[in-house]
């Protein structure tokens, strides 16, 4: 395909969004099954416009006086891709399945148009309605964590020491230029395309024999500030794929008791293979479905030494890898996550012993599901209370600390937006 014809691609891509109000990766999919002719470096492309697009849809939007698919996209190319008005003319002939050539407005756009004057909401590029919220939880960084969270992701994966080291990883994948990341002991960055996409880790040797996964630096960082011990009773409470149960085994050594549920249990379909790939060792407790189904958990109340709750959110804080769930989010979603939490965490009170912890993790920025939740908590229960994280220096000085936790977010730590808080259930009186 010409970049012209991708570039057509993508304007049709973001209309499909649009009118239909779905996932992006499903129009993506739908897409590429009807144009069987593209190759996967076009489908690659053209995914990577329509990302870029949906990160930048209002600023785009503003700059090109109005919020069309062809208005949005010719915006993106300027603003996430620094394109001159030349530059994206050259690619707008109406030739060879290209654009239709851009009009004398929307090259004025080009050339004049800016955010100087642009709301908030607009210039960082999210729903108005949240940032009242946003900007409670980033205070003066708001405008500069937006546009941080509008950029590109890194992509980076954590090695499994049950099976290497960080050393060896990185030399057995020099060919793809990884390195360490700045906060997590266990982690590498790889570098993306100029496309801004990065390799198909999947298919290397290393990663299908257990060496590395693929998981942000933030979540690995979550998973380390649980201090899961060798011997402990842990349990993940919200498994799903098995993310951070696999790093949770890998802290402990395989030296414990490690359970791994999810209340969905099609979200713990992958964990089995990714557990026996890592050479990790757990237990998976599957529920069943069935409003009468029993509690897998039943017979380890008041047991666990740690309690892993990465609680269902609004995902605010990985919206640089999932642009389009940031446009679908609305107030509703937000109250039905905030009850999914309450729930979650008091089915984790239940589980912890006197004087263990239950480490309460999000990937939201939103205050309502962080540190709202961890006082929601403790109100609840006069046995529970929240304490101090144990933090290394580096994360101390990279994160920013809240009421009752600690806010990673892409400007001050470059990881997606993790919460972490810790709440011990006080040890029983003698």
């Amino acid at each position: 395909m010409t970049p012209g014809a991708r570039l057509s691609a993508a304007i049709e891509v973001l209309a499909d969004i649009a009118e239909r109000r779905r996932p992006v990766a499903d129009a993506l999919k739908d897409w590429g099954l009807a144009h069987r002719f593209a190759g996967s470096g076009d489908r690659a492309i053209i995914a990577t416009l329509v990302y870029d697009a949906l990160r930048r849809r209002a600023s785009a939007a503003w700059i090109m006086g109005e919020d069309t698919p062809r208005a949005v996209l010719i915006g993106s190319l300027r603003l996430q891709r620094g394109l001159a008005a030349q530059t994206i003319a050259a690619l707008f002939t109406g030739e060879r399945f290209a654009p239709a050539p851009l009009t004398e407005a929307e090259r004025v756009r080009l050339e004049t148009g800016t955010l100087s004057h642009a709301p908030v909401a607009i210039a960082g590029d999210v729903p108005e309605w949240v940032v009242p919220s946003l900007e409670t939880a980033l205070g003066d960084d708001l405008l500069p964590e937006l546009r941080a969270l509008a950029r590109r992701a890194p992509l980076d994966i954590r090695v499994n020491t049950l099976r290497a080291t960080r050393e060896g990883v990185r030399e057995a994948l020099a060919h793809l230029s990884p390195e360490p990341t700045p906060l997590s002991p266990d982690g590498l960055r790889v570098p993306l395309g100029e496309d801004g996409r990065g390799p198909a880790l999947h298919v290397e040797p290393e990663f299908l024999e257990g060496w590395f996964e693929i998981q942000d630096e933030g979540s690995q960082l979550a998973a380390r500030l649980a201090h899961a011990q060798p011997g402990m009773t842990v349990i993940d409470l919200c498994a799903g794929g098995g993310g951070k149960t696999l790093a949770l085994a890998a802290l402990m050594g395989n030296a414990g008791r490690l359970i791994a549920t999810d209340g969905d249990p099609r979200r713990l379909a992958p964990i089995h293979e990714r557990l026996r790939r890592a050479g990790a060792v757990a237990e998976v407790r599957t529920p069943r479905g069935g409003k009468g189904r029993p509690d897998v958990l039943g017979d380890l109340d008041g047991s666990a030494d740690l309690v892993l709750v990465d609680a269902p959110c609004t995902g605010s804080g990985t919206w640089r890898r999932n642009p389009d769930a940031k446009w679908r989010l609305r107030p509703g979603s937000l109250a039905t996550r905030v009850a999914e939490q309450e729930a979650v965490l008091d089915r984790a009170a239940r589980l912890v012993r006197p004087g263990g912890r239950i480490v309460y993790v999000t990937c939201s920025l939103l205050p309502e599901e962080n540190d709202a939740a961890v006082a929601g908590i403790a109100a609840r229960r006069d046995d529970l209370a929240p304490r101090p994280l144990t933090l290394s220096a580096d994360i101390a000085a990279a994160a920013r600390t809240t009421l009752h936790g600690i806010q990673m977010s892409p400007e001050r730590t470059g990881t997606d937006g993790f919460y972490v808080a810790a709440i011990e259930r006080r040890p029983t009186s003698p």
